[in-house]
């Protein structure tokens, strides 16, 4: 039996279907979201499938029930109804400026008039249109209108490191979404979709009923493969790859915390899928610059990515004049909720992470420059650090990691103060170490100015405990590893155990000792 074609790059539902394309089917969501209301915001990262789900709800309402046989929602539905569809989506191009906005937008109002078989406004101004766009629709198909936008805030996210121009496009796309909460009696649903939350507030003027289902645990799956889906569905293309490989490589997006079911990228698993490879395929196709600028210029303490802790608002603090960094971070996708805590009774604090192995090294390997380690540098030390780990050669392991700091710089000690380094300089560690793909685990991720990691390599275990020496006596790197037990939990897995304390120099901005003591299986 042939394999199906692998639906790379394809957005449309039909295409999907006709075309003998692999399908997960969405249609239990979309039923679900019908039932339970009209108005909803989801956010995922860039490639997560939200166009497709957008095409697969518009050729739902449209009545094409020939599309859905054999899918859930086939026999949930009533097809005797069609309902003109109205779809916006800002995901081609890129508008700098105001102008461009409102021609791209009178352009998608005219084509979807066109579609419908709408006559022309005569409205002047773009609220005018799109209100006639939905009036018309309700009016000459006899039913309310559906209404679906993807992409709607990427003209502001194109922008965003330009804050003017990127709050002239917020008021752009504000004039255009104003017009939904007056067009509430003709309109039977409304969805939208993109990659930020930003605040209803600045964007939305009023919509006050839109139903942000973006962590709502029975919508975690909405997009995405599951597990589940990956042993099914593409079952035939799992032959000769490494399954645990392929959950540590794309597995671990969770949009509901740890007890949730977590998905796959479709992008990562259908490239992986075509060209039989590993490889970082979201991370290079999708990762804006901003977010390696804006990352740099906060002088992010790297550690802190693999568990950080944010309110839920915090989550959701995203406009142009206030973008918080646990924002920026999970609603682009590169980190992801690991856990809930809830120390006061409806106050929960969420722990974010990493999803995978992907983005753990990939995300680290781009912020190497900004930490001060160029090209040349990770060419000539990076090569040589496996071999060193690999043969426990603790000797030149000690003249990598004072190469390693002594290759940083000037400039960024000049523009830099002290304070700032000392996390600095623990960044570097882990983030080196992560970006060549080793295993790592931090300790202690949120105590600014030290880093104490786990490293299994080669069959081996490095516990590394850092100290700047203008703060504890010499010597005292290794005598804690030791008093604090660190090796005793790792005793049972086998392993050599190497317990090494590195010393770092505020004053003279070095390592000035590394000392070791090995731990036998």
């Amino acid at each position: 039996m042939a394999k199906h074609k692998l639906p790379i790059g394809i957005q449309t539902f039909a295409d999907i279907v006709n075309g003998e394309y692999y399908y997960v089917d969405k249609t239990p969501h979309v039923h679900r979201l019908v039932e339970q209301g009209k108005y909803f915001f989801l956010s995922r990262p860039r490639r997560f499938g939200k166009s497709l789900l957008l095409d697969t709800m518009k050729s739902l309402f449209e009545g094409r029930e020939s599309l859905f046989r054999g899918l859930y929602i086939h026999d949930q539905w009533d097809w005797k109804v069609a309902y003109p569809v109205i779809r916006i989506s800002f995901a081609d191009g890129v508008m700098r400026s105001r102008d461009d906005l409102d021609k791209r937008i009178r352009y998608q109002l005219r084509h979807n008039r066109e579609r419908l078989g709408l006559a022309d406004t005569r409205a002047e101004d773009i609220p005018g249109e799109f209100a006639d766009l939905i009036a018309q629709a309700h009016e000459c198909h006899g039913q309310r209108a559906v209404v679906l936008v993807d992409e709607y805030d990427k003209p502001i996210l194109d922008n965003i490191t330009d804050p003017e121009r990127a709050r002239e496009l917020r008021e752009g796309l504000k004039n255009l979404y104003s017009v939904l909460k007056d067009a509430d009696p003709r309109l039977q649903f409304c969805f939208l979709t993109g990659v930020s939350k930003f605040s209803k507030v600045s964007l939305f003027s009023g919509l006050n009923n839109l139903n942000d289902i973006t962590l709502d645990a029975e919508h975690v799956t909405i997009c995405g493969y599951t597990d589940r889906d990956v042993d099914s569905i593409f079952a035939d293309q799992l032959g000769g790859l490494d399954r645990h490989e392929i959950r540590r490589w794309y597995n671990g997006y969770r949009w509901g915390g740890a007890e949730t079911t977590s998905v796959y990228n479709p992008f990562d698993l259908l490239l992986l899928f075509d060209k039989r490879k590993f490889s970082p395929y979201w991370f290079e196709s999708a990762t804006p610059t901003f977010l390696v600028k804006v990352l740099a210029e906060r002088s992010v303490y790297t550690p802190a990515l693999t568990e950080w802790q944010s309110r839920p608002s915090l989550l959701s603090r995203f406009d142009v004049d206030q973008i918080s960094t646990e924002a920026l971070l999970f609603q682009t996708g590169y980190l992801t909720l690991t856990g809930v805590e809830e120390e006061i009774p409806n106050k929960p604090i969420y722990r974010l992470g990493f999803p995978n192995y992907e983005m753990e090294s990939s995300l680290n390997e781009a912020l190497l420059p900004a930490l001060g380690l160029d090209d040349d540098i990770l060419d000539e030390l990076i090569l040589r650090l496996p071999k060193l780990l690999k043969e426990a050669d603790m000797e030149g392991l000690e003249t990598y990691f004072k190469a390693l700091y002594a290759g940083l710089p000037h400039d960024w000690y000049r523009n830099n103060p002290i304070a700032r380094y000392e996390g600095h300089y623990a960044s570097v560690f882990y983030s080196h170490f992560a970006a060549l793909g080793l295993a790592v685990t931090v300790e202690d991720a949120t105590h600014r100015g030290r880093v104490d990691m786990t490293v299994d390599f080669a069959g081996r275990l490095f516990l590394f405990e850092f100290k700047v020496v203008e703060q504890l006596p010499e010597g005292n790197a290794l005598a804690q590893l030791k008093e604090k037990g660190y090796a005793d939990k790792y005793r049972a897995a086998g392993k050599p155990i190497y317990l090494i304390g590195i010393e770092f120099s505020r004053e003279h901005r070095q390592v000035v000792a590394v000392e070791w003591e090995q731990i036998p299986a």
